[in-house]
């Protein structure tokens, strides 16, 4: 059985529709069929404008956000905290504490471990 690890809803985007404009005719100049969603949390932002359908606008925008640098990083991000139950910041302070570094010296061109 599979589980849910994140949910993201309606809420944590906002969706800016537009007039389209360029070719396609007087459709695409009067309504309001181009559509742009943004993540809130990662700002990523998918944008389409090509199909006459506001419906299809979206289902196309939503697709391409996904697809941005952005929204994976954000996603690979929250995955990371719900899997090791830390940020990703607190496992890195904990990675980098004292104890846990070495050293490297530079001595008469050799390099040398100093723990």
């Amino acid at each position: 059985m599979k589980e849910c690890l994140l949910s993201i809803n309606k809420k944590d985007f906002e969706i800016q529709t537009f007039r389209s404009g360029g070719p396609g005719g007087q459709h695409q100049n009067k309504t309001n069929s181009g559509v742009r969603i943004i993540h809130k949390e990662s700002g990523a932002v998918g944008e389409s404008r090509e199909h006459k359908s506001q419906l299809q606008n979206k289902k196309a925008a939503l697709q391409r956000l996904t697809k941005t640098v952005n929204f994976k990083l954000w996603l690979n991000k929250k995955i990371f905290e719900i899997d090791n139950k830390k940020t990703m910041e607190e496992t890195i302070e904990k990675l980098t504490e004292d104890r846990n570094l070495k050293i490297e010296a530079r001595n008469n061109k050799k390099w040398e471990i100093i723990n």
